[in-house]
């Protein structure tokens, strides 16, 4: 009998009143991407190139980026550091589709590989939260201080 395991993914589709080139250089810039994600990012946005974003304060995620087609298609795995992780580094997939969509963007994305209903309710919400202020971001404004930086979930 064949040992299967069954992952699961959160799938997001956004549009994003920024064109594919602003959204794109938001996703792999470490730089620009720290305006809308985490503390700090560290980041070789090249195939084979490493990702490593600080979440928030002791929550590094770190993968490698697989695929690059500026400004439509970016592929990086993910996972987080620290022993007992059931989303280790790299373990997962996130696939990023640009497609211009009037005077902005169709933004999908597919987090594949998480190992249970739980993980993937939780990266979602967190998606949910950083798309937020991507689409701020993108569109020229200041998303502001992260409440999950600060601790102000008001």
């Amino acid at each position: 009998m064949a040992n299967t395991t069954e992952t699961v993914a959160v799938e997001r589709a956004l549009v994003i009143a920024a064109s594919p080139e602003t959204v794109w250089e938001l996703l792999v810039d470490p730089e620009k991407a720290g305006l809308w994600m985490g503390l700090q990012i560290w980041s070789e946005p090249r195939e084979g190139g490493m990702y490593r974003v600080e979440v928030i304060p002791g929550q590094i995620a770190r993968g490698e980026f697989v695929e690059l087609d500026p400004p439509r298609r970016l592929v990086h795995t993910w996972g987080w550091e620290g022993d007992d992780n059931p989303v280790p580094p790299g373990s997962t997939t996130i696939e990023y589709e640009l497609t211009p969509e009037g005077d902005g963007t169709l933004l999908r994305v597919v987090h594949s590989g998480l190992p249970t209903a739980e993980s993937a309710a939780s990266h979602g919400h967190g998606w949910d939260h950083y798309f937020d202020r991507l689409s701020i971001r993108a569109a020229g404004g200041d998303p502001g201080a992260d409440p999950w930086l600060t601790g102000d979930m008001t």
